[in-house]
């Protein structure tokens, strides 16, 4: 694996209750990084990510859960894909609708993730493919606000009830799209206790960390705008307007 050059050192500063997490998804077996100690879910090893000091990666016999199915290591199941689980556990109303979620269902492709490793920020070494921020709300909106300072972008949340994982990693990686989800609110993650509820989990692929190191070193963090009370928030309103609609005047004279 590539060593680490980009600094993401900038996503300490928030001090996030739950450190940020970096994750690489490879075909060959990484060198000089241990081996998870027991099986896991996709969502628990964000957890399990969190509470170590050192990287760790995991393999298809470590995953427990249909995250394999996810990464492209083995096909789903006849019984999920026919929908056979989701009306069972009540998720779903009738086999149907759970078996309609399946076309959107982002995977690798096949055969081509045989590893997934996974590193708390502060311990990391290689370059990531992901890094997975869980923060509250004033922190994810900052976050977020990174993602489309510089160029307007959408924010995007997109998940299915089940199979959270799967907009969790493989959306991101593969749209080159920051996805943000609400922990709690997926069946198997929820179930598993594996996040805190509540908070906002954002993933950023790869190839939008530098323009967000790049936005939160440029951004004012804590706008005025949400500090200073409603009365002053109003009469900064009115000026920016005020100032905006003479520019505009400027060019296009008198507007009512």
């Amino acid at each position: 694996m590539k060593a680490l050059e980009t600094d993401l050192s900038i996503f300490q500063k928030f001090a996030f209750e739950h450190a940020p997490v970096a994750v690489k998804f490879v075909f060959s077996k990484p060198e000089g990084i241990e081996r998870i100690d027991r099986p896991a879910a996709f969502c628990e090893m964000i957890g399990i990510a969190q509470r170590r000091d050192t990287p760790f990666y995991f393999t298809k016999s470590d995953e427990d859960c249909y995250g394999r199915v996810v990464l492209g290591m083995e096909e789903a199941p006849v019984i999920a894909e026919a929908g056979l689980l989701g009306e069972r556990f009540g998720v779903f109303a009738e086999p149907r609708a759970n078996e309609r979620i399946y076309q959107y269902i982002p995977k690798f492709a096949k055969d081509t993730v045989n590893y997934v490793v996974f590193s708390r920020l502060d311990a990391l070494t290689f370059e990531p493919d992901l890094l997975i921020v869980m923060a509250d709300a004033s922190q994810a909106e900052v976050v977020m606000r990174a993602s489309s300072y510089s160029t307007g972008e959408l924010w995007e949340s997109v998940k299915t009830p089940v199979l959270s994982c799967a907009f969790i990693y493989a959306y991101p990686w593969l749209k080159g799209k920051i996805n943000h989800t609400i922990t709690g609110m997926g069946f198997g993650s929820k179930g598993k206790q594996a996040f805190p509820p509540g908070l906002v989990l954002i993933s950023i692929p790869w190839d939008k960390m530098a323009m967000m190191v790049t936005n939160l070193e440029k951004m004012v963090w804590d706008l005025p705008a949400y500090s200073e009370g409603r009365e002053k928030f109003m009469q900064r309103e009115e000026r920016v307007r005020a100032e905006a609609m003479r520019e505009a005047e400027l060019e296009l004279g008198p507007l009512s």
